[in-house]
């Protein structure tokens, strides 16, 4: 009996999971195939898009929507700058540190704030992400106020400094690799299922004896971890920081992102950001048209394809299905 649980307990990989690979790991490598530098700055965004994405997805998973993860993408940054650059501590221990500390914010703003339901809690991220960008840029001697802070030291790991961008992209894509796997580990996991049944009927998980207020602030911590430590690797590749970075757009281009690719999905934050992110710098061409295209395109993925891009494969079967 016990060898029969562990095999259920045991997370496995699915066909389409290894399709999802195989994709991912072609596209990872278009990069080095084209050896332009162009190239490795869009998959550095890619990467740090899909990670803070996965975050937002974590939440999204309970049910909830959060606007204000800006705000702790921006906390992780700002606290790994800080260490760096005043306490002259390394970025190793910077990057963990952004991670914890917009964990611990969470964990303590996550009890009341979670009580809320659909679009209260939707308008109470929105005012906190404003709070936070208003509370930084009052703050100069801390965050640079509206000149921000320049001249971020460069991602530095044990003494080798990254200073090529290929270089910066191995490690991003290998920070990628480590979120998506926690998030392959917890959606396949007990907690995962909890997040499951808390999404679809918070009441009926609640009578069922899930505690679906611990469960939503889990969530909601380990969310805002991920988009702190999406944030301290963004300052320290971009170089440059400042409130307005962290600012409401921010917040809804990463909603923007997970919808697109899929809110309940565990590739939609992947699928998202290899689809939206290099779409501004595509379309500069086209720089009259270039919101109108991306508003068309958007609103194409949203109409026909409701459970994101990384359901298209599932939609294809069932209308193959349908068809036979």
């Amino acid at each position: 009996m016990s060898a029969a649980v562990s095999k259920k307990t045991v997370p496995t990989v699915g066909a389409s999971t290894f399709v999802y690979l195989v994709i991912a790991a072609l596209i990872a490598s278009v990069p080095w195939f084209t050896g332009n530098v162009f190239y490795f700055h869009v998959g550095i965004m890619v990467c740090l898009a899909a990670m803070a994405t996965s975050g937002l997805a974590v939440i999204a998973w309970v049910g909830q929507l959060s606007l204000a993860h800006a705000a702790f993408v921006g906390l992780g940054a700002y606290t790994s700058v800080l260490l760096v650059t005043r306490l002259g501590l390394p970025f190793v221990v910077g990057l963990p540190a952004g991670a914890l500390v917009a964990g611990a914010v969470a964990y303590l703003i996550g009890k009341p704030l979670l009580r809320l339901r659909g679009v209260y809690f939707v308008l109470i991220t929105f005012a906190l992400n404003e709070l936070f960008r208003l509370v930084m840029l009052e703050f100069p001697g801390v965050s640079g106020g509206s000149s921000g802070i320049a001249g971020v030291p460069k991602i530095e790991l044990f003494g080798l400094v990254l200073a090529e961008q290929s270089q910066v992209y191995v490690f991003t894509l290998a920070c990628l690799v480590a979120v998506t796997a926690l998030l392959y580990l917890i959606r396949n996991g007990q907690l995962g299922r909890r997040f499951a049944a808390v999404e679809e009927n918070p009441a009926l998980a609640e009578s069922s004896g899930t505690p679906t207020a611990r469960t939503q602030n889990l969530a909601f911590v380990i969310g805002s971890s991920i988009a702190g430590f999406t944030g301290a690797i963004m300052a320290h590749y971009i170089g440059f920081i400042s409130p307005e970075t962290f600012g409401f757009q921010l917040s809804v281009s990463y909603v923007i992102i997970l919808v697109t690719g899929g809110r309940l999905a565990l590739w939609g934050p992947l699928v998202g950001a290899i689809f939206l992110t290099p779409l501004p710098e595509f379309l500069r061409g086209a720089l009259e048209y270039q919101h109108i295209i991306y508003g068309v395109i958007l609103i194409a993925v949203l109409r026909f394809l409701p459970q994101g891009l990384a359901g298209l494969s599932g939609q294809l079967t069932r209308l193959k299905g349908d068809r036979s």
